[in-house]
Parts: structure tokens; sequence; C-alpha cells
């Protein structure tokens, strides 16, 4: 009787083992887009985007980790437990996510209300927590320069790749001394676009200047520094990538997308791309293929969409015209 009850105790004990550990191990629902319906999708680490492999659509462009941490803790209570908690830490925060928060209410852990007495020693506390969080120059000069990041990044639609690699190179300035006496606006567009040319984003320089309402002849100052001092090597801009760009703003149909796309290939294996704007490169070819296709384009239209002048775009066109044989 006594090893009866001994043996019904071990197996409820490990049945509510494997309880925990199924309940642990859960597998998240599959990704599922809301156009078609359909669960095959593809992801892309370059971008970190999640792509409906049926229709094409962008379902997220921000890729996250869905495991569990595996983490070793000192009882074995603790090691059941293995959610994540707490906000991440992040460069583009003014205190990296590490700063205490005193929260606006006024009710305690367990739900009971707080006394008036109490309520007004915590407001103040509040009040001059949030004055030491901003207690240096340094401190409110990275707090002004990551709320204008933030503000930005949704005027540009960048991933939060660029955005941490953009603070990472803002701090270096920042501790050199390179920000000291210039315009915060400045340095903050500048490292932006050197985020963007090393992870191979096609945003111009003249593009985020205007979207930060800075003049471009200051931004490329700034940029020129920092890449001098801080010794920075910049990849040159793939003349492929502003193809859709350009086209997409020109609302060129996808024939002519993909009839660029082969010209361009040409263009880059016989080295005529070399020395060349890639963004005037990108609009001539895109007027080439516009006028094989048939799809009536001007070469304003395009070159408004490239950011470009009309004798740029004439310019290249002839060169490619001599070296191509173009009819």
């Amino acid at each position: 009787m006594v090893v009866d009850i001994a043996l019904k105790k071990i197996l409820t004990d490990a049945s509510k083992d494997d309880i925990n550990d199924n309940v642990v191990s859960i597998i998240p629902k599959p990704v599922v887009c809301s156009i078609c319906k359909s669960d095959n999708v593809i992801t892309d680490p370059e971008s970190g985007e999640i792509i409906c492999s049926q229709c094409g659509m962008v379902i997220s462009d921000k890729i996250q980790e869905t495991r569990q941490d595996s983490r070793t803790f000192l009882n074995s209570e603790q090691a059941k437990d293995r959610r994540r908690t707490g906000m991440p830490t992040s460069l583009a925060n003014a205190d990296m996510g590490l700063s205490t928060v005193i929260a606006k209410t006024d009710k305690d852990a367990s739900g009971y209300e707080i006394q008036p007495s109490m309520l007004s020693t915590m407001h103040r506390l509040r009040t001059w927590d949030f004055r030491t969080q901003v207690h240096t120059s340094t401190d409110r000069n990275l707090k002004f320069a990551f709320n204008e990041l933030h503000t930005l990044k949704h005027k540009l639609g960048l991933p939060d790749a660029i955005i941490e690699k953009t603070a990472y190179i803002y701090r270096k300035a920042q501790e050199r001394g390179f920000a000291r006496g210039r315009s915060v606006s400045a340095v903050l567009t500048a490292a932006v676009y050197i985020s963007c040319r090393e992870l191979g984003i096609p945003k111009t320089l003249k593009e985020i200047a205007e979207a930060n309402n800075i003049r471009r002849k200051i931004v490329a100052k700034c940029y020129r520094i920092l890449i001098s001092e801080l010794d920075i090597k910049t990849l040159r801009l793939d003349p492929m990538k502003c193809i859709v760009k350009v086209a997409n703003k020109a609302n060129l149909n996808e024939r002519t997308k993909r009839h660029a796309i082969d010209v361009m290939n040409i263009v880059t294996q016989k080295a005529i791309s070399t020395g060349k704007n890639p963004m005037g490169l990108a609009a001539t070819v895109l007027y080439i293929s516009s006028i094989k296709t048939g799809e009536h384009k001007t070469q304003r239209d395009i070159a408004q969409a490239a950011g470009i002048t009309d004798v740029t775009l004439r310019n290249v066109y002839k060169n490619l015209q001599d070296k191509l044989q173009l009819n």
C-alpha cells in the first residue's frame, strides 16, 4: 500500500514536470498572410522582412526572435521559468534603456491605494528622477539628438538596424568632441547617411537632408569630417538597388524593371558603372528599358524620380549608347 502511494506521487510529479516542459516549449503559431491567407512565407535576413511567397506582400519588416532564452539560474525553481522580462537595451536611447521609471499611479504593487502624504512624496521623487537623467550637457545632447533620430526614422521608414548604427556613430562622434560646436541635426543626418551607406540602403544625401530640413552642403561637410576623423570605410551604393526605388517613384511596370535589371548586369560586367553616380546610372538604365518595352516616360519624369537633372541623364545615356551600341 505504501509502495503504491509513493509510486502515484512519483508519477504525479513527473506528469507535472512534463506539463511545465510542454508549456515552456510551446511553438508559436505560423505567420499567415492577411491577403491570401497563405502560410508560405519567406524570411529575408538582410532587410529584416517576412514576405508572402504567394502574393508578395510584406507581412512584417521587423524579424523578432520568438524562441525562449536558455539561461542558468541558481536554483531549480527559477530554472523552470525562462520568460524574457524587461525592455531591451538600445543605443538609440539616451540612457540605453537602463534607467528606472517611477510610474504615475496611486496604487502600490498589491493594489492598495497609496496614502496622500506618500503620494506627494512619490510625485516629488519622480520629478527629481527625471531631472537627474538629464543632469549633464552630454545627457541633454543625447536626449535631443535621439528624439530627432526617432522622428527621422518615421519620416524615412528606416529599419531598427540603421537606427542602432546611427546612434553608435553619433556616440563615437560625441565622445571625441566632433559634435561640439556643430549643429546636432547636421551631425545626426550625416550619421544616418553613413549608416545607410554601410548597410546598403539606397538613400541619397539630398533625400535625408530634405527630410530633416537641413541644407545638403552643411550635411556633406559633417559627413566628410566624420568619415575622416572616425576612419569609417563606406561602401559604394549598389545601382541595382536603386533601380527598384527609382522605378517605384516613376510608376514603371514590372516588365521595365526586369529589363532594366538585365541591362544593369551587362553594364556591371563590362565595368561601365565605375565612377558614375548610382542614381543617375539607374535612372538612365530605366529610361533605356522604358524605350525598349514601349512604356512612354520622359527623361524629366525619371530624372525627378531619381533626384538628378535632365542633363545628367542625357550625358550618361550618350555614354551608354556608345559603349552598349544601342539603336
